[in-house]
């Protein structure tokens, strides 16, 4: 099922639905979609919604970001001044991001002021639905409720200088607005994550994709791998970190005020955006 987070003029605020194709139908469900996620989905009294507007399929309890393609790594570290280390090969590292910075589809990306060069990175993400801790790569995927669509918002200016640093990326991926998800979230059954054709188009030029296929680190990887000794709980959130041609960056083209980001991932559909002017 495609489960989502709606809004519409007698709902009341924000409530958890599912699509029916195109039109938005209610779950029943007096909570949030974690709780929903929590308490086993349990779809209670539904009705179609009219003018719905969907909102982020969820508030995430963390969000972390892994590098899972490596593609992407030899299309960008060049530019960077940087090779890819032998221990990326070996260990799926991850930052972790602010869940208050999560918008959803159709709403405006805000520009920072502190940025020239605006960049999108096109990932796919997996939402946990089960807790757990020491999980084993072979039982990871029990572990998973859905997959949706992570545009990963990237201040590369900044980025370049904070990155000698060695604490992570910090700024260039704080801001408002900064990471958005959505349109829906995909529930496990219906999803392969290891063959997902993933495209981003700008103002409908298509930029780069690839496939999962791709992924040298799986998500199987990574949950075995943050959840040694920590406790995983619903409604956290992991990236695939950037897809191969995913990003402005690889391309050496940069985003601009009123640019249109349509990021489409098969079986998820069409997360959309369009970025806000920048500031004087």
């Amino acid at each position: 099922m495609k489960f989502v987070t709606y809004e519409a003029p007698a709902s009341n605020g924000r409530r958890v639905g599912y699509l029916d194709g195109d039109v938005v139908v209610d779950a029943g469900f007096d909570g949030d979609m974690i709780a929903f996620i929590e308490a086993g989905t349990p779809i209670g009294t539904t009705g179609s919604v009219a003018n719905a507007v969907l909102r982020a399929p969820l508030r995430p309890r963390t969000i972390r970001d892994f590098l899972a393609f490596e593609g992407h790594l030899l299309n960008v570290f060049p530019s960077l001044g940087k090779e890819i280390p032998e221990e990326w090969y070996q260990v799926p590292a991850h930052y972790k991001g602010l869940p208050d910075t999560v918008i959803g589809p159709d709403e405006e990306i805000p520009w920072p002021a502190y940025t020239q060069k605006l960049d999108h990175e096109l990932e796919l993400a997996a939402v946990i639905g089960r807790p757990g801790k020491n999980i084993t790569e072979a039982n990871a995927i029990d572990h998973v409720f859905g997959y949706t669509i992570w545009n990963d918002m990237t201040a590369r200016d900044l980025q370049v200088r904070e990155l000698p640093v060695g604490m992570g990326p910090a700024k260039a991926k704080d801001w408002d607005g900064s990471n958005v998800l959505g349109p829906c979230i995909v529930t496990a059954d219906e999803v392969d994550p290891h063959d997902v054709d993933l495209e981003v188009r700008i103002n409908g030029e298509r930029w780069g994709g690839t496939n999962t296929k791709g992924m040298h680190h799986t998500f199987e990887s990574m949950i075995a791998y943050a959840s040694q000794a920590l406790t995983l709980h619903p409604g956290e959130v992991f990236g695939s970190g950037t897809a191969t041609g995913g990003s402005g960056m690889e391309l050496n083209r940069w985003l601009n005020a009123g640019d249109t980001i349509e990021m489409e991932a098969s079986g998820i559909g069409v997360l959309r955006n369009t970025i806000g002017s920048r500031p004087d």
